[in-house]
Parts: structure tokens; C-alpha cells; sequence
């Protein structure tokens, strides 16, 4: 396996090597027939192309392998306005800071380890000439087709502009399927950002185009503004985007720690009563499909999820002996094992955080009639998920075996669920557990499939697992305005 790996690797480097020769020839070929043109006002195409190097360092990254820069705008304008060769030089120009020995010391190490930083360049710098180039050419025969500057230059420019972006699009997609990556998750993710971008930054760059050739050359001058405001705009993108990013992360963290949190609670009530070992993790996997039944949103679902693992943690808190009697408890035993609600919210309480857990946990003994406890609330005073939660633990309680009582058959519970809604349960809920009882299996209903089994050691081991993920390098693609190229 790993040599057929080895293997396929030669085989992409040598065809990305072929492309990028296949590339060169062409851009080369290109650039010679363009120089013809001429260069137009040296100055302002020196302008343009520090623009456009300037633009390039501010990309901004929209995915794991794609970036995105406006450095396309200098290069389609000097396309309308001074020609292909003109075009050429600015393309060119605008991934000269990637060259890899100009590259900052700070991330050239990084840029190296990446690998092949000569081909990645080489690559994109002859895509970037040979689309600047044929957008110049293009500019030049549709002006020809209108008469009037004003017009010739706006004609020029919207076409300048699409061919740049079609011809970027392709070889971004060609790139792509030569290093064997994914194409369509490239389209996804491109398609809407090239069909916003080019009505909006095609207008801008032919009002300026106007500008120049109609008003004074100075107003190229004008250029630098919105390229300098559009820069700052990405950078601040750039940065939310990356706030984001850490924001989700911590979250995701957050919410890891809790499932951590919640099955070490549960793991030790279980280790006190082997009847009910495993009854937390039913419950919690119960809990989570009703509410998804009832349609909740997401984050209610992982809450009933979360509430039905820590729902009985107060039964650390009863006398010892009275979780493991073998027989029925008596009237007082009774009374004080109801405490087990009262006593999991003062334990929930103290946790950051969990204040909403602690009161879904020390509600879910009540009674839709208000016969219930530990408060005697009744209909809608008792909260959703605690109604959600009572309906679950019920269910699996009758379903599994105690040392007092072998288990129910799975339609006999839902039977005795079904007559105590309107007085007990809610009705809603009932109805939506058994709509989901409808269609398991028996494992699943028994409370005996594997996800029952092992809910919170998976728990545990996802936090386990936070910190042995580490974000991997990667090789980040370079692109124009609304084109990205991955690596």
C-alpha cells in the first residue's frame, strides 16, 4: 500500500512538472506576441503592478486550500487601457512577493515544508500571464466593434474582465484535477463568489478607466483608494473570519469538556448500583431523539442529551445501601430516594454553565397533573426537556431488569406510557417517543444497541481526543479577485 502511495505521488509530481512546462511554453509565447502592443504610460503600469503586489499580500482565506485577492483589478484595468503587454507585466508582477527566495524569513520555512514552492509559483505565475494576456487581446477587439472612447473603454473592460475570470476559473479547476483534488467542492465553493464579484468590481474598474482617458492620467491615482480600502476591508475579513474560527473552536471545546464533565459523573453513579448501570446513557440517547422527533432545535436536542446522562447524578448523594437494596424500598426509603432530584440540582448548580442542566434535572420527577416532585408543578410549569426527560427515564426504567422485578416487554411499557399521558406525561412527548419507537429495532427499544452501551466512554474519548488533533499544513492556493487557485 504505501508504495502504491509512493508510487502515485511520483506519478502527480511528474504530471504537475509536464503541466507547468505546458503552462510556461504557452505564458511565454503569449507575453512575446503581446509585447508587440507596447507597454502604454511606464509609470502608471509601474503603478498598477505595485497595486496588485501590494493587494496580493492581503489575501484572505475562504477555506482550507483557497485564498482570494482583488489583485485582478489592476490587471483588467491595465488590460482595457494600455494593452496585453501592459496586463502581462502587472500579472506578473502581483505574485512577485511569493517568489520564494523574496519571501518574508518568517514564512518561508513554512512555505518550504509545504513543499515544491518553485512549481506552486512558476505555476500560478504563467496562469496569471496567460489569462492577463488573453483579457488584453480580448479588450482589444471588442473596443474595436463600438465607436466613442467612453464606450470602447466600458466594452474593454466588462470583457477584459470576464475573459480573466473564465480563464482563471478553468486553469483554478484544471490545477485542481492535475494534483488530484477536489473539483467540485472547488465549484461549491468558488461559483457564488465569482458571480458577486464581477458585477461589482466591473463597473468600479471602467469608471476609472473612463476616468484616466477622459478627465486626467492623475485620476489612475484614484485607483490606489479603493484597491487600499477594499485591502483593509479583506484584512478585517481575514480577522473575523479567524476570531471565528477560535470562537467554534472553544465551543467545541466547551461542549466536549461538558460531555467529559457529565460521563464521569455518570460512570460514577454506575459504579454504585449495577442494576442500573448503563440507565444514564439510555435515557440521554432517548432524550435526544424525542426532541428531535418534536423537531427542537439542535441545540436542544444536545441539551436533552445532556440532561439525560447527568439526570439521576443525585443518587450519589443517598444513604449507602438504599441504590443497592435488592428488594422494594419501603414508604421512608421512598421519601428519601426522591431527594436524589433535589440533591442533583444543588450538585449541577455549583457548575458553571449548568444552571439550566441543574433545573431540567431537579424537575424531571413532576407530574403533568401537579401530583409530582420534588415542587408539585404542573402542564407547562415543568420545563419541556424535564417533561422530555421523565417520558425517557420511565420507558427505560420499565424496560430493564431491577433486582425486585424481571423487565417489561417494549410494547407493554409503551402501553403503560400511552395511559399515563394527560396525568402523568405529556401527552406530546409520548406521542413523539413513540413514533420513534415505531420504527427501531428491538436493541434499540430494549435499550441494549451499542450506542446504549458505550454513549459516555465515546464521550470520554472525544475529549481525549481534542488534544491530539492538531490543525495540519497545508498548501493554501493564491488567486485573483474572485478566483481562487488551490495548491
Amino acid at each position: 500500500m504505501r508504495k502504491r502511495l509512493c508510487e502515485k505521488a511520483s506519478l502527480m509530481m511528474a504530471a504537475t512538472k509536464i503541466y507547468q512546462a505546458i503552462l510556461a511554453l504557452t505564458a511565454v509565447a503569449l507575453a512575446a506576441v503581446a509585447s508587440r502592443h507596447g507597454i502604454g504610460n511606464a509609470y502608471a503600469v509601474a503603478g498598477l503592478a505595485a497595486v496588485a503586489a501590494f493587494t496580493e499580500r492581503g489575501r484572505v482565506q475562504l477555506g482550507n486550500l483557497t485564498e482570494v485577492s482583488i489583485s485582478l483589478l489592476p490587471t483588467v484595468f491595465a488590460a482595457a487601457v494600455f494593452g496585453p503587454f501592459a496586463a502581462v507585466i502587472v500579472a506578473f508582477c502581483s505574485l512577485i512577493g511569493d517568489f520564494p527566495p523574496l519571501i518574508p524569513r518568517r514564512e518561508r520555512s513554512a512555505a518550504f515544508a509545504r513543499g515544491a514552492p518553485y512549481l506552486k509559483w512558476g505555476i500560478y505565475t504563467c496562469i496569471r500571464v496567460i489569462y492577463a494576456a488573453t483579457a488584453g487581446f480580448a479588450a482589444i477587439v471588442s473596443g474595436a466593434l463600438v465607436s466613442g472612447t467612453s464606450a470602447r473603454l466600458v466594452v474593454a473592460t466588462t470583457t477584459a474582465a470576464l475573459v480573466a475570470e473564465v480563464l482563471d476559473f478553468g486553469f483554478v479547476a484544471l490545477t485542481v484535477v492535475v494534483r488530484g483534488g477536489d473539483v467540485a467542492g472547488l465549484l461549491r465553493m468558488l461559483t457564488p463568489v465569482l458571480a458577486g464579484a464581477v458585477p461589482i468590481y466591473t463597473p468600479v474598474v471602467a469608471m476609472l478607466a473612463v476616468a484616466y482617458s477622459q478627465v486626467s492620467p492623475w485620476t489612475l491615482a484614484l485607483f490606489f483608494l479603493p484597491s487600499l480600502a477594499a485591502h483593509r476591508l479583506f484584512a478585517l475579513y481575514q480577522e473575523q473570519r479567524s476570531l471565528t474560527g477560535q470562537l467554534v473552536q472553544v465551543n467545541a471545546n466547551l461542549e466536549r469538556a461538558n460531555l467529559s464533565f457529565a460521563s464521569a459523573l455518570v460512570t460514577t453513579l454506575d459504579a454504585r448500583d449495577r442494576y442500573t448501570a448503563g440507565h444514564s446513557a439510555a435515557v440521554a440517547i432517548y432524550a435526544r431523539d424525542i426532541a428531535a422527533r418534536m423537531g427542537l432545535p439542535e441545540e436542544d436536542q444536545k441539551r436533552a442529551h445532556l440532561c439525560g446522562l447527568v439526570h439521576d447524578i443525585g443518587k450519589v448523594g443517598l444513604p449507602a445501601g438504599l441504590l443497592e437494596k435488592p428488594g422494594a424500598l419501603t414508604h421512608a426509603e421512598r421519601c428519601e430516594m426522591q431527594r436524589h432530584s433535589e440533591i442533583g440540582e444543588r450538585i449541577l448548580s455549583k457548575v458553571e454553565s449548568y444552571s439550566e442542566i441543574a433545573s431540567i434535572v431537579r424537575h424531571h420527577h413532576e407530574r403533568l397533573d401537579g401530583d409530582g416532585y420534588p415542587d408539585g408543578l404542573a402542564g407547562d410549569e415543568i420545563p419541556l426537556l424535564s417533561r422530555i426527560i421523565a417520558v425517557a427515564d420511565a420507558y427505560n426504567a420499565m424496560t430493564s431488569d431491577r433486582p425486585y422485578r424481571d423487565a417489561m416487554e417494549s410494547h407493554v411499557a409503551r402501553l403503560r406510557l400511552a395511559e399515563a399521558a394527560e396525568s402523568q406525561f405529556d401527552p406530546s412527548v409520548v406521542a413523539a417517543f413513540e413514533q420513534v419507537l415505531a420504527v427501531a429495532n428491538e436493541e434499540y427499544r430494549r435499550g441494549l444497541a451499542d450506542d446504549f452501551a458505550f454513549d459516555v466512554q465515546e464521550a470520554k474519548s472525544q475529549l481525549r481526543d481534542v488534544d491530539d488533533v492538531r490543525p495540519r499544513q497545508r498548501d493554501v492556493a493564491i488567486t485573483s479577485v474572485a478566483a481562487a487557485t488551490p495548491g
